[in-house]
């Protein structure tokens, strides 16, 4: 009992630390906390997987070949061909008029959308979920201003939504930024009134996260990054759907948020029963039963690889990224890729 004791104490000793080098409580959003995500941008890639779509000049090649600052290739001169474009070494090295062919530069939006429902409101480790997804919305948004791109996006609850049209420098950012906080303290409190009044509309989450991908559908033009952070507890067939569209015109990355405690039970030497409730409803929970525990985790495993398996025939690339640890220590330590 000393030693299981002294083990609690400096586990939540080190909590402690944890959460004093992130700024945070684990628990609100501060904008303080969100602005020093600027400093760990190298931690991510956001270099684009696919050919991009654009009207405006930046620091992508678009798939299609034209006047563009890029040189891509030397081809024969066909008609129509502008004669500015003639390559004259090579026409008389080979005798035959060749001309240059240019790669146009695009610029390419990055779009986050960050899920702040109730469900985020969770964590039994480190963080809330919804402050780990605000944490990874600020650290997207800042490499994307880092690399030139412009930031936008929708922060939502279920409640409101704010709609941010993306924005170029750190300007974007920060509206993002004073966003994820707003909206999520307005989380905090709607879900501290629902807790008083038990009338709520127990199905208005999922409504808010359908139309909200609606909304990303609409915001997003051809071309644009769209990063999706979430727990995933919402898809629809409706949701699905728009993420479905928005993928077949832009590069569609979903981060999935979880709980060390969604993923499997903790460790325990004797069989303890626990209360559990999501506010509303309250269940008996037995710690320390290993075949329960094993159950418990294949259920979990199995819920996952069904939203995974969904979200990639939709064409999403699928991060995943647990509350219970650091976005640093993950990333670092490899257990989650930002690449391919």
């Amino acid at each position: 009992m000393w030693f299981s004791h002294k083990q609690e104490k400096a586990t939540q000793h080190n909590t402690a630390q944890i959460l004093e080098s992130l700024l945070a409580n684990g628990i609100d959003v501060s904008i303080n906390e969100l602005i020093q995500y600027q400093t760990k941008t190298s931690l991510i890639n956001l270099a684009a997987k696919k050919d991009l779509h654009g009207k405006m000049s930046g620091n992508y090649l678009a798939r299609s070949k034209g006047r563009g600052m890029e040189f891509d290739e030397v081809r024969h001169y066909q008609t129509g061909d502008d004669i500015r474009a003639i390559d004259w070494r090579v026409t008389a090295r080979t005798g035959i008029t060749h001309t240059k062919v240019f790669r146009e530069e695009v610029e390419r939006p990055v779009l986050i959308a960050t899920d702040l429902c109730d469900n985020m409101l969770f964590g039994s480790k480190l963080l809330f979920k919804s402050v780990q997804a605000s944490h990874l919305a600020a650290l997207v948004a800042w490499h994307a201003k880092e690399r030139g791109d412009r930031v936008g996006g929708i922060v939502f609850n279920q409640q409101k939504h704010t709609e941010l049209k993306p924005r170029s420098r750190q300007q974007g950012v920060l509206h993002y930024l004073y966003s994820l906080s707003n909206i999520h303290q307005n989380t905090s409190e709607a879900l501290f009134n629902s807790a008083m009044n038990t009338s709520d509309n127990p199905n208005l989450a999922q409504q808010a996260f359908d139309e909200n991908c609606g909304r990303i559908r609409q915001l997003a033009k051809p071309g644009s990054l769209v990063y999706l952070i979430t727990d995933g507890n919402h898809l629809s067939q409706e949701s699905l759907r728009h993420l479905t569209n928005i993928s077949r015109h832009c590069e569609l990355v979903i981060c999935l948020i979880s709980d060390p405690l969604e993923t499997e039970l903790p460790n325990s030497n004797k069989k303890i029963n626990v209360s559990v409730t999501d506010g509303t409803k309250k269940q008996q929970l037995l710690i320390g039963d290993k075949k329960l525990a094993q159950k418990y985790k294949e259920q979990a495993q199995a819920l996952t690889h069904s939203k995974e398996a969904l979200l990639t025939k939709a064409g999403a690339r699928i991060l995943h990224f647990s509350a219970g640890a650091t976005l640093e220590t993950q990333l670092k330590n490899g257990i989650t890729s930002w690449t391919r």
